[in-house]
């Protein structure tokens, strides 16, 4: 959550955060709120002072000193009852309220009101022009046998698959070839749980607001995570860090699931939207500086251009607008993939930057050696390939006349057994 001090300094700019993310928060009545609570809370530290100096003072009054002082202790103890039940009546509400506030953006996030307005920053590689009618992935997994999705939704329901053959190996030697890669770049990796506490899912701010988004289990009070950045976020949550442990980072390899609720009709062909897929997730966690922040931001995207690189595939960069970021994100790269059929670049990474968003709702705090004193952390995340999405344009970019598929040359050694092609069995 946000500093309260920095909203009660400048209301009218949380006001504006707000409303340039298009989210909706009482900041007026958080206020007045506040103001109470401080109000109370004074009211009874001094209620606790003046019982303290009276209960000091009694073994030295006399007999009818102290039953007038024992009086005292009754009606001051009748009072901080009176504003214990205040403050026990309007924290809940203060709390729900803070957990609402949005996170102001970076000055140069422009400003805008969805995903269509997000500012392209530049392109990379060359999208190829085809010399024969290509096909799109659905048609072409059917055709090599390697995508059954009418066998997934029978099994699953809508927006469910199955990759079979090589299209199981194509699927997991992207992942293989990106948790390689980032591990040759000194992130620690990670096998984590996806199964995840409240406490957990408000923690890295997925809730409130992404409820209606997430698998919630009610009865064990547990959620299927929707990207392994919340378990590498939370790992050390409630710690104090040494400062030299800093940077922390992480990488794993989990599965993810989104209900996607509320986007029937939208992105529903293929393995565009769907309910469950595999991702290598790269986290972060630095100093309390904005420069640390905006030197890992911009470290956490080559990370995942290298490997689009490395796949040689044609993208996009974009800057992404205020209406098409989260509550905690003050700035977010989007990288967009060249996919043929769709005749666009389509979202696949997107890297976030939170400053201390995340690190105050976990309670993850590092010692500075100069102050002593305790700092929240700075956290980031960013796809480094998410699958099987990214099978969309590597299947379709790779195809070839007769129906095959060639495999990119970095995932050949990862594919049993080792050939340049995919062909019909």
């Amino acid at each position: 959550m946000i500093d309260i001090k920095l909203i009660r300094e400048n209301p009218e700019k949380f006001k504006k955060a707000a409303k340039d993310k298009h989210l909706d928060v009482n900041i007026d009545r958080l206020l007045e709120i506040d103001d109470a609570l401080r109000s109370s809370k004074a009211f009874l530290q001094s209620i606790i002072t003046k019982k303290n100096n009276i209960g000091k003072s009694i073994p030295k009054l006399s007999k009818s000193e102290k039953q007038s002082a024992l009086d005292q202790l009754s009606d001051l103890k009748r009072k901080e009852a009176e504003y214990q039940r205040r403050v026990k009546k309007r924290q809940p509400e203060f709390d729900s309220l803070m957990l609402l506030v949005a996170q102001p953006t970076d000055e140069d996030v422009p400003l805008g009101k969805d995903d269509t307005e997000n500012v392209e920053i530049r392109r990379e590689g060359k999208v190829r022009q085809f010399d024969f009618e290509p096909k799109d992935h659905v048609q072409l997994g059917l055709d090599l046998g390697i995508i059954d999705i009418e066998r997934g939704v029978k099994l699953a329901g809508t927006r469910n698959y199955i990759l079979k053959g090589d299209g199981a190996l194509l699927h997991w030697a992207v992942l293989r070839f990106a948790m390689d890669y980032m591990v040759d770049k000194g992130y620690v990796p990670f096998s984590v749980p996806v199964l995840m506490k409240d406490e957990t899912m408000t923690g890295t701010g997925f809730f409130p607001g992404s409820e209606d988004q997430t698998y919630q289990m009610e009865k064990d009070q547990l959620n299927l995570a929707g990207t392994a950045e919340v378990p590498l976020t939370a790992y050390r949550m409630g710690e104090i860090l040494k400062a030299d442990e800093l940077p922390l980072k992480y990488v794993a390899m989990s599965s993810c699931f989104r209900r996607e609720a509320g986007a029937a009709g939208k992105d529903t062909y293929g393995l565009y939207r769907i309910h469950q897929f595999d991702k290598i997730e790269q986290v972060v966690i630095c100093k309390n500086s904005i420069e640390e922040s905006n030197k890992f931001h911009d470290e956490i995207l080559a990370n995942a251009e290298a490997v689009m690189q490395a796949l040689e595939l044609p993208y996009r960069i974009a800057n992404v607008c205020t209406g098409d970021l989260g509550r905690g994100q003050v700035k977010k790269f989007d990288i967009e993939a060249w996919m043929p059929s769709r005749e666009n670049y389509c979202e696949t990474h997107s890297a976030s930057k939170f400053y201390e968003f995340q690190a105050r709702r976990l309670n993850l705090r590092y010692k500075d050696p100069t102050t002593k004193k305790n700092l929240f952390c700075h956290t980031l995340n960013n796809t480094v390939i998410a699958s099987p999405r990214i099978l969309i344009p590597i299947l379709e970019l790779y195809q070839n006349a007769d129906g095959s598929v060639s495999i990119p040359k970095v995932l050949r050694p990862y594919i049993y057994p080792v050939r340049n092609r995919i062909t019909k069995k």
